[in-house]
């Protein structure tokens, strides 16, 4: 991928040009985000993402921003959503996060706290036709 090696670093973002820019600053907030996920991570987690026939890394800092779930093969970033993201501002912030995202080529999926621990077949259901 061709990236504006300035820019990024203008933007506090690293990148070997192997992995994707990420702020350094987010790495020690990810590693424990990961010994702390939400009730709803921690089931899809458990339930389908852990034993997945592709790797997926949890709660990984891609630009400014730390994704739930990524599965760098399949190029997908998975999202639970919890209740703030469903006010106006959380989603305008979620769709300019997308947004972001999707110019380095990544697809992004949300679903909210409620659907993966209420209709959790139906999320991995979702996910599993991906091709993950």
């Amino acid at each position: 991928m061709n990236w504006d090696y300035e820019l990024l670093k203008r933007r506090g973002l690293i990148t070997t040009g192997f992995h994707l820019p990420y702020n350094p600053d987010l790495v020690g907030l990810a590693r424990s985000m990961r010994k702390a996920l939400t009730s709803a991570e921690k089931k899809l987690w458990e339930g389908l993402l852990r034993d997945i026939k592709f790797r997926v890394l949890r709660q990984r800092p891609i630009d400014n921003f730390i994704v739930d779930f990524y599965c760098p093969k399949m190029k997908l970033i998975i999202e639970i959503d919890g209740a703030g993201h469903f006010k106006d501002d959380g989603r305008a912030l979620d769709k300019e996060r997308t947004k972001i995202l999707e110019a380095y080529g990544l697809r992004v999926v949300r679903f909210s706290d409620h659907d993966v621990m209420m209709h959790f077949t139906g999320v991995c259901e979702r996910i599993l036709a991906m091709g993950i």
